[in-house]
């Protein structure tokens, strides 16, 4: 039955996706991210719905969507352009070029081509809030649930995510990481306070599921989110202070082998898994060595380690089975080469940048309030993404990519309004008070309704 009334909900979307392309980059989002294929248990499980969505959207922005660019041409758009070429490049060159690398390629290649076409899509602040919502919401449906099932358990573990991107248990921690700023953001400027309560407890039980997927890595991000913040808070100490209250509570109400889990980040000499990932760092960083300008080729950084003596080093050749370099940052480095390490250096650098510009140019007030509130969430999810990103091979992660691509789209929105209130002879200062908090500052919409129009904007 399930496979059923999904399959019914995609193939139905089609004909809007095709006549509305925004709309189906919304279903393609939530495919993507709460993953309904994955809670379904026959045929619909291993359909494409993906692809098939991404295609229909596609030929409908080329048949409806004329007057629209494809994409914004930016600095970040083009080194994400200039990052596929070098790592299909990287591949070409590599130790290995099967049937299996080359669809992790296609793959890439879907994950920058929705972070673009996002850009062009995205076009209106109540786009850019939809787009939020779907993604929030998607990834706060596992958190809420699978942290109220982990309660319901006594903190059973969870050691693997729905699918898809989030199928390894550190790869769905990091994503649920990403989405707590979306989840605590959305909720803090709702007027109504029953969805303001049920947006914060999302937050509660997706770190709660984070705890319990036994991710260290998803542990240190979520705590790095969490303190961003409390920091971005207008009641900082306050915020900051009741951290310090609810971590004793921590202590006394986690499941032992969570606490044990997180005390062997300070052993990570008598852990096997630390210890590995030492090894494939070491692994990687002479990798980058030997291969510094394309890398040993997307995915074969198991072939080049086991197939070249020099990455050996004194530690000799790695275990059997499946090995990465257990960070974003060298898994791009050694497998692509040093230009794709820049263009990726430079992705996350250029966003940190132009949050801060866009909060910047709010609180002066040339950019609307809002955009300094979006910029706030996604400057938290990007921290995420930077601490987990050290300990887990996710270069290549949708919610990233995606992310980068709503950064553009905020900057081009900040300016584009700032430009018209310039004109106009506005000032938007009196409204902004710099930080979180719903006293004074414009409530951002509830869940859009179907046939709200929202979709024309």
């Amino acid at each position: 039955m399930r496979d059923l009334l999904v399959t019914l909900l995609v193939f139905g979307s089609l004909p809007a996706a095709f006549r509305n392309p925004f709309y189906g980059l919304l279903v393609f989002s939530w495919l993507a991210y709460m993953r309904p294929q994955d809670l379904c248990w026959g045929f619909a499980r291993t359909m494409r719905f993906s692809y098939i969505v991404g295609i229909v959207m596609v030929v409908g922005f080329l048949a409806n969507e004329r007057s629209r660019p494809f994409f914004r041409k930016d600095f970040r758009t083009f080194t994400m352009i200039a990052l596929m070429i070098l790592v299909g490049l990287s591949m070409v060159f590599g130790f290995r070029q099967d049937a299996f690398v080359w669809q992790r390629y296609l793959e890439f290649d879907k994950i920058v081509l929705i972070a673009l076409i996002t850009t062009g899509l995205t076009d209106s602040r109540r786009r850019l809030e939809i787009l939020t919502w779907t993604i929030a919401l998607s990834l706060g449906f596992f958190g809420f649930k699978d942290g109220i099932m982990g309660v319901l358990r006594g903190g059973a573990p969870i050691l693997q995510g729905p699918g898809g991107m989030m199928e390894d248990n550190n790869d769905f921690a990091l994503a649920l990481t990403m989405g707590i700023p979306l989840l605590f953001y959305l909720g803090a400027f709702q007027e109504r306070k029953w969805l303001r309560l049920g947006l914060y407890s999302a937050v509660v039980f997706t770190v709660i599921t984070i705890l319990l997927t036994h991710s260290r890595g998803g542990f240190l991000a979520a705590t790095a989110v969490l303190v961003t913040i409390a920091w971005r808070s207008r009641h900082r100490w306050k915020a900051l202070a009741l951290g310090a209250m609810v971590v004793p509570l921590f202590f006394l109400l986690a499941p032992r082998h969570v606490l044990e889990r997180i005390a062997s980040i300070e052993r990570y000499e008598q852990d096997s898994s630390a210890m590995g990932r030492l090894q494939a760092w070491r692994a990687a960083l002479r990798m980058v060595l030997i291969h510094p300008v394309l890398g040993v080729g997307m995915r074969s950084f198991q072939e080049a380690w086991e197939e070249s003596p020099q990455v050996w080093g004194e530690a000799g050749p790695p275990p059997q089975g499946g090995r990465v370099a257990h960070n974003s940052y060298l898994q791009i480095w050694s497998e692509s080469g040093t230009p794709a390490f820049l263009c990726f250096l430079a992705l996350i650098a250029s966003s940190f940048l132009a949050l801060r510009r866009i909060r910047s140019r709010a609180l002066q007030g040339r950019a609307p309030p809002w955009t300094a509130d979006f910029a706030r969430m996604f400057e938290a999810s990007f921290v995420g993404f930077v601490v987990g990103a050290t300990f887990l091979n996710r270069a290549h992660f949708d919610l990233f990519y995606q992310m980068v691509g709503m950064v553009t789209v905020l900057e081009y929105l900040a300016l584009k309004k700032a430009a018209s209130l310039e004109e106009a002879g506005e000032d938007s200062r009196p409204a902004e008070r710099g930080e979180p908090g719903r006293e004074g500052l414009p409530s951002w919409p509830s869940p859009p309704v179907p046939g709200g129009g929202f979709l024309s904007s």
